[in-house]
């Protein structure tokens, strides 16, 4: 029977071909499937009954996939018809009593295949829903591509294939999770083809809720002008029973740090607008507006202020926190209470609002979440109160964006876990620049919490002040001391001149006659000591290096007469001097000396034998000498901004810093550590790295890796500002990261409490520490890490069994 001729809106036509391809898809590996079970089948009936079911499928695989196509394409139009032509078309479970056994089983067949389809891919489907009123059909139960009309398409396709009611079971069981595993990537996919067929995501939703009575209503959020109060055009019965939500909000609501009349964002039904944060419903982020500017929430004159008297009393930060601020017994910081779980507290309330049971789990999961990091010894009680006004953000960014979860680059989650690791390298936060550092977060903090939290650029912006304020902090410190940071980026600066003009030197002195050792020599060595005469501003002397190996090629041509032999002798030892000279301004080794001299001896001796260059010969090599000579070294103007210094593995930068230089540094050399002395545990580490599983959540997208705390890898991952654990000699102590030099060639960090020390390492030496694991990051993981592998732990531990 030919299928009617059904006309589909061209975008969901599109769809369908999609639809049908991961439909094929499953199919084979339906059918790969049952060949595997049939293998490890115990019985051997079961086994026979799989195969049998297998050679079916594999001979009917194309009436399966024509089948499927055409029940799906006929439910996709009906959903197009208008609402009021398929009102009828709606179960009616109250008329299950006039239908047979196997319609009701058919019924609730399908409704299981759909919920499975649809739990392993409720995030595209969000996706994909907000794409629907553009396409001039309804979500939510009226949506054409949702997963129970792929359930029934793929029940009729079954049915078609065979009466045999086994063999159906085994196909039905078989291709419910193939399919189930295709329709994550197939929803992706569907909704990647509407952005690029130019539709554009609903970005505000009004929801009708059925309520009692069957009567449908309406919920809307409304905002006035500045100054005028937050309400709700419907009230929500359940939320006045904490903090007075009932009520009005504050006055004065859209007047915060986003300027007069500042919108938070519009509220998301499917797929966010570009740069938000992700879908979220209306009613949600009424509730969280509500939550956020109510008088519970917002803090205090002096919240900030409070406990700013260093880093003690972290010890009673264990206890419950579902009790909110105030009550006897409960635990507290310094004698002020903590800052209360929000989310736990308003746990019904998020619930009621939430649509699904991922939104569910979700709101758990922050709750969760922010009971660990609100008890994380590593963290100071200050930045612990900042930290927990971003409860409410942390949770809409959560539940609108799935990669919060996945990605640690993700800018909610890097700007909590990196405000977190600064306060960690301060030891007193009641005087600079600790006590300045607090006063920055909480103004940033601030601008989330009372701004537009909806918005991803948000982030990034506070991010991007938080850096530079770190940068700036940092440099400001160095320089009250011996200003370090100035005198590794001369360095620095010297090092990448002389590297530039080696590898001018290197092509340019290829063709000339030479032994090896020599033209290595003179562009790798001497090609420092006439960037560095000519940095010290003196031009006669840069001019007379460069004369010197002009002469110094020449030296060890071959030499046939007499007159050739005596000027050679003449000018040898005013050579001797110039590359003393040469070599003694850049601290060449003295070992390295003598080799480079045991070499040019013989060389020398060598010249003075056999046939002599022609005039002609001679005089076209002094010109091409002058030439490779002549040319002027690159100037700072030269160099290209931020190219990373790439430094010879065999090269020890600290050889190019002074005795005097290296004592203003602090710098750490390799003669002074102990590499073979046993190393002691470092008490102060706490708990162990952490993998990708530790911090990934079952029913959650899968986590990253997180970023290495030790071992050789650390040295890519060293963050400015950032504390560390150091050991160079017996013992470890704690340091901060206060200057990375622009070519990451030196490293500067910071000790001490009221005289702060410097420690210098070239990326050569801090290489070695990190391989000998003598550097490793003040915490084993970011917060947020920490925190889910803690909450993993905790669930873990109440899942045993008494």
């Amino acid at each position: 029977m030919n299928s009617p001729d059904v006309r589909l809106n061209p975008h969901l036509e599109a769809a369908l071909q999609r639809l049908r391809t991961a439909a094929e898809q499953a199919a084979e590996r339906g059918a790969e499937g049952m060949g595997m079970a049939a293998l490890s089948a115990g019985q051997h009936k079961r086994r026979d009954a799989l195969l049998s079911a297998q050679f079916l499928f594999r001979k009917q695989q194309a009436l399966f996939g024509q089948r499927f196509h055409q029940s799906l394409r006929e439910q996709m139009a009906g959903e197009q018809r208008p609402k009021q032509d398929s009102a009828s078309s709606k179960p009616n479970w109250g008329e299950l009593s006039l239908m047979n056994d196997e319609q009701v089983d058919a019924m609730v067949a399908a409704d299981r295949i759909g919920l499975a389809i649809g739990h392993q891919s409720e995030w595209e489907l969000r996706d994909v829903e907000s794409y629907l009123p553009g396409l001039g059909v309804e979500g939510g139960d009226r949506n054409p591509l949702r997963p129970a009309l792929v359930a029934q398409a793929l029940l009729d396709a079954i049915h078609a294939l065979t009466d045999d009611h086994e063999a159906r079971q085994f196909l039905i069981d078989e291709m419910t999770r193939s399919l189930a595993q295709e329709m994550r990537a197939c929803y992706a996919d569907i909704a990647q083809l509407f952005r690029s067929r130019g539709l554009r995501p609903q970005d505000l939703r009004v929801r009708g809720t059925e309520a009692a009575g069957g009567h449908n209503t309406v919920q809307h959020s409304s905002y006035g002008p500045p100054g005028q109060t937050l309400h709700s055009q419907q009230g929500m019965s359940g939320f006045s029973s904490r903090g007075g939500l009932a009520g009005s909000g504050p006055a004065g609501l859209a007047t915060g740090r986003g300027g007069a009349g500042s919108s938070w964002g519009a509220a998301t039904g499917g797929r966010a607008a570009p740069g938000m944060l992700g879908a979220v419903d209306p009613q949600m982020m009424d509730l969280l507006r509500r939550l956020a500017f109510s008088p519970a929430t917002l803090p205090t004159a002096d919240m900030g202020e409070i406990g700013e008297t260093g880093g003690a009393g972290m010890s009673t930060l264990a206890g419950g926190w579902e009790s909110g601020l105030g009550g006897p017994g409960q635990p507290a910081w310094g004698g002020q209470p903590m800052p209360p779980n929000l989310i736990v507290q308003h746990r019904d309330e998020l619930r009621q609002a939430a649509t699904g049971q991922l939104d569910h789990m979700v709101i758990d999961v922050i709750g969760s979440l922010f009971d660990q990091i609100l008890a994380d010894p590593k963290v100071p009680p200050q930045m612990a109160r900042l930290i927990a006004r971003l409860q409410l953000p942390v949770l809409r960014a959560a539940l609108g964006d799935r990669s919060f979860f996945s990605s640690r680059r993700h800018p909610v989650r890097r700007f909590i876990n990196r405000t977190a690791s600064l306060a960690c390298a301060f030891d007193d936060f009641s005087e600079d620049p600790g006590r300045e550092f607090l006063r920055r977060v909480r103004e940033l903090v601030n601008e989330v919490a009372e701004g537009d939290f909806e918005r991803m650029d948000v982030y990034e912006s506070k991010l991007d002040a938080l850096e530079q304020f770190i940068a700036e902090q940092s440099a400001q410190v160095l320089r009250a001391g011996s200003d370090a940071a100035a005198l590794v980026e001369r360095k620095e600066t010297d090092l990448r001149l002389q590297q530039r003009y080696m590898q001018q030197l290197q092509a340019s002195l290829a063709p000339v006659p030479m032994p090896d050792f020599l033209r290595e020599f003179l562009a790798q060595v001497w090609s420092q000591a006439i960037v560095m005469a000519g940095r010290d501003g003196g031009a006669e002397r840069e001019q007379r290096l460069r004369q010197s190996g002009r002469d110094l090629v020449m030296s060890v041509q071959p030499k046939g007469g007499t007159a050739q032999r005596q000027a050679f002798l003449a000018m040898l030892p005013g050579l001797m001097r110039s590359l003393n000279e040469g070599l003694d301004l850049i601290a060449w080794p003295e070992a390295a000396r003598k080799s480079f001299f045991a070499a040019l001896l013989p060389a020398h001796a060598e010249s003075l034998k056999g046939q002599g260059l022609s005039p002609l010969d001679h005089n076209l090599l002094v010109k091409q000498l002058d030439g490779v000579f002549g040319v002027a070294a690159p100037t700072e103007q030269d160099l290209p901004a931020g190219a990373a210094l790439e430094v010879p593995e065999d090269l020890d930068l600290a050889q190019r810093l002074s005795a005097d230089e290296a004592s203003r540094l602090g710098l750490v050399q390799d003669t002074k550590v102990d590499w073979e002395g046993h190393l002691d545990i470092d008490l102060s580490a706490g708990e162990a790295p952490l993998s990708s599983v530790d911090i990934s959540i079952d029913g959650l997208p899968a986590a990253e890796a997180p970023e290495p705390s030790q071992g050789a890898m650390l040295l890519e991952h060293l963050q400015l500002g950032f504390a560390y654990q150091m050991n160079t000699g017996d013992q470890w102590r704690k340091v901060r990261l206060a200057h990375i030099s622009a070519g990451r060639s030196f490293f500067i960090f910071t000790y001490g409490q009221k005289h702060q020390e410097t420690v210098t390492m070239t990326a050569r030496m801090l290489k070695r520490l990190c391989e000998a694991g003598r550097l490793k990051a003040f915490e084993s993981a970011y917060l947020l890490e920490r925190a889910t592998a803690r909450a993993r732990k905790q669930l873990a531990e109440l899942s045993k069994p008494a």
